[in-house]
């Protein structure tokens, strides 16, 4: 329950800022997370970006100033953070389907995304199969690409890369080099540098547990001593991975006293076929 109040405590801050400029720093603080860790829990509680929650919060907001105030819109627009009337124009009318001036003479329809509220929903149907092991340090090799996790954007980049090493032939080396304590090929997500937080960047990796040197084309790291939550998965992917990460965080998390490391967190996949309704997948999530 303490993820959700955090999630709610950074909620607060962004209404409260809404007409001032607003860093994800900031907003994860208040949340007692990292900016890494924090969206990607919000977009996981509430199925919407951070960055995206934020927009549509203060064109909603920026309506009701249309309507109720007699401010110039170029005012308006650069209150909520756009530096043009014609860019405020361009997204006011994504979002709502009219223009800003059309509104001003009481014409069109509006589209209002209200404050978000997160409530936990008690669930029993889908129980939830985990173990917590103690684990060494270990070395993983393998591939890796760094990503942006602004607006959750690693989501559509992240599948692009699994699509190239499975056409390319890395991930059948990656099962042939695979003799370290973990038996499969590892979808590793890591934030491990002050840098890569402050520019909202993430290191992802394609890789498995190996000892020795990395092979040719290939990196290596070294995934720290920590103590896991493993989750089973059963189903075909992406659909059965999706949505055990989201009942991890929905339910899982604000249900216990556990809290994410912060440190490296990774997906470990079978050679089984990726379509099978049987296909058996884990979720390793270093917890304290």
């Amino acid at each position: 329950m303490a993820m959700v109040e955090s999630i709610q405590r950074a909620i607060e801050y962004i209404e409260n800022n809404l007409r001032e400029q607003i860093d994800i720093e900031e907003v994860a603080r208040h949340a007692t997370m990292s900016p890494f860790h924090f969206q990607r829990v919000f977009t996981m509680l509430t199925e919407i970006p951070v960055g995206e929650y934020i927009r549509r919060r203060r064109l909603s907001i920026a309506a009701q100033e249309l309507l109720t105030s007699d401010r110039k819109i170029i005012d308006i627009a650069f209150q909520f953070g756009y530096e043009t009337p014609e860019a405020f124009t361009k997204a006011f009318r994504r979002q709502h389907g009219t223009s800003p001036t059309e509104v001003r003479k009481l014409q069109g329809k509006l589209q209002s995304y209200n404050r978000l509220v997160i409530q936990v929903t008690l669930k029993g149907a889908d129980p939830m199969n985990y173990k917590v092991v103690s684990k060494k340090a270990f070395k993983v090799v393998g591939v890796k690409r760094i990503f942006s996790y602004e607006n959750d954007a690693q989501t559509s980049e992240i599948p692009k890369l699994w699509e190239e090493v499975n056409q390319n032939g890395v991930t059948a080396k990656l099962f042939q080099r695979n003799d370290g304590p973990v038996t499969g090929v590892l979808g590793v997500c890591n934030v491990s540098s002050d840098d890569m937080k402050k520019k909202e960047l993430i290191e992802y990796w394609v890789a498995t547990a190996a000892e020795g040197d990395a092979p040719e084309g290939m990196d290596s790291m070294e995934i720290p001593a920590s103590r896991w939550a493993i989750f089973e998965v059963r189903g075909s992917m992406p659909d059965a991975m999706k949505k055990a990460w989201k009942q991890i965080f929905s339910e899982w998390f604000p249900s216990t006293s556990h809290e994410h490391a912060g440190t490296p967190e990774f997906e470990l996949y079978t050679d089984e076929d990726p379509s099978s309704p049987d296909l058996y997948s884990e979720i390793w999530i270093p917890i304290k």
